[in-house]
């Protein structure tokens, strides 16, 4: 007889609900941030070109510009490839809200492409249907830290002259054919929210190799004003002028220092990423009714997120069910992501979720399991056993 599962009454397999996801900071991190502190400069010093010189140097591209979130290098990335009016952007609908937002934010309009339903990818497909005489753009998304089919997108971006900007919010150290998301393609975003590979606390990264995007880029994140040394040689040294409606979307100091220190630690942070991710795969190979991410030969996965793909059909219980009793069991299980057509706002521009059937399937099937640096061994057992636990108890 199966255990009674903690949402009916039983006992759940461990106490304190462990977190999906959580940040890893050591006493390098807090002397680094510490040493920031104890300096003449909180903002706008030299701590922001130490990070970015070193995450261009560490991803081999000739220009990384820091930003306040991942959400602002979205924003920022969009604006320097010249999108606005008139222009769509293809985006998968599986993805964080930003990422079709960003296209807003400039004026542009998404338009929606559906993911392949193993995988939550961008279904290239699903990209060609999408385009139109408007697209201009394609924000493929590395979801969970497993690379986009990026050679097929190149090549279609280069034949329709399109601009692509890799979302590689979720992989840094991913690798597609041997090189790595986010230098495919012509700009790339990358985050440092506590739950991601490294963290600024909030804090994002733009790369691309375009001298004209890194200097939008960095005039765009400071209200759009710059210093031209002609003019201060002219006007005096007091003279800046502001070129466009730019925000201030500025990283700070301290914050650059936590991400050079985090940057350091990122190869082991990934080895061990993959090492969990690599033990849930053997305990779950087995187990009927239950899917992860397939990672072909053509990819390296940096894994942010470990989702689980459940058969609903094989179980009792719907999601929402399934849901409620793994956090019964305590452990912080979450899901990425609502299809973004779903949402009340994009349906009120008109989008329709039924146009991406793939984001559908996957969005109804996906739970996101704990993955993190400090995961322990024994962690990882409570989460593996909670999930049998509580497939055995609704299997039909």
């Amino acid at each position: 007889m199966n255990e009674p599962l903690a949402i009916h009454g039983g006992r759940p397999v461990r106490r304190e609900l462990l977190p999906y996801g959580r940040q890893a900071i050591d006493e390098a991190d807090r002397a680094a941030v510490h040493e920031v502190l104890a300096g003449d400069w909180l903002t706008q010093g030299p701590a922001i070109a130490r990070f970015e010189d070193a995450f261009a140097a560490r991803f081999g591209a000739a220009h990384a510009v820091a930003f306040a979130n991942g959400t602002a290098a979205l924003h920022a990335a969009c604006f320097a490839a010249g999108l606005g009016p008139g222009d769509e952007a293809v985006v998968p609908a599986i993805t964080f809200a930003a990422t079709a937002n960003a296209a807003l934010y400039v004026g542009a309009r998404p338009a929606f492409a559906d993911v392949d339903p193993r995988t939550g990818l961008i279904s290239v497909a699903s990209l060609k249907k999408a385009l139109g005489t408007r697209t201009r753009a394609v924000l493929p998304v590395h979801y969970a830290g497993l690379p986009a089919d990026l050679d097929e997108i190149m090549a279609l971006a280069e034949s329709r002259r399109l601009i692509v900007i890799e979302d590689a919010c979720h992989a840094p150290g991913a690798l597609f054919r041997g090189k790595p998301a986010g230098r495919w393609g012509h700009l790339a975003c990358f985050s440092f929210h506590p739950v991601k590979h490294l963290t600024t606390g909030e804090g994002g990264m733009v790369l691309t190799d375009n001298p004209e995007y890194a200097e939008r880029l960095r005039c765009f994140r400071t209200h759009g004003i710059a210093k031209d040394p002609a003019a201060v040689e002219r006007e005096g040294g007091w003279h800046y002028e502001m070129r466009f409606l730019g925000f201030n979307y500025r990283l700070t100091d301290f914050q650059a220092a936590l991400g050079l220190s985090q940057l350091g630690k990122l190869d082991e942070f990934l080895r061990v990423r993959r090492e969990h991710a690599a033990a849930y795969d053997r305990e779950f190979a087995a187990l009927p009714g239950v899917a992860f991410l397939p990672v072909d030969e053509k990819r390296t996965c940096a894994y942010h997120l470990y989702p689980l793909l459940f058969d609903m059909d094989a179980l009792t219980c719907d999601k929402r069910t399934l849901f409620a009793a793994l956090r019964a069991e305590g452990i912080g299980v979450q899901v990425h992501y609502i299809p973004v057509p779903r949402h009340p706002f994009y349906r009120g521009l008109g989008y329709d979720p039924a146009l991406t059937p793939g984001a559908e399937t996957f969005f109804a099937r996906e739970i996101s399991l704990p993955l993190f640096v400090g995961l322990t061994a024994a962690d990882r057992d409570d989460v593996v056993t909670a999930v049998h636990k509580v497939v055995a108890a609704f299997r039909r």
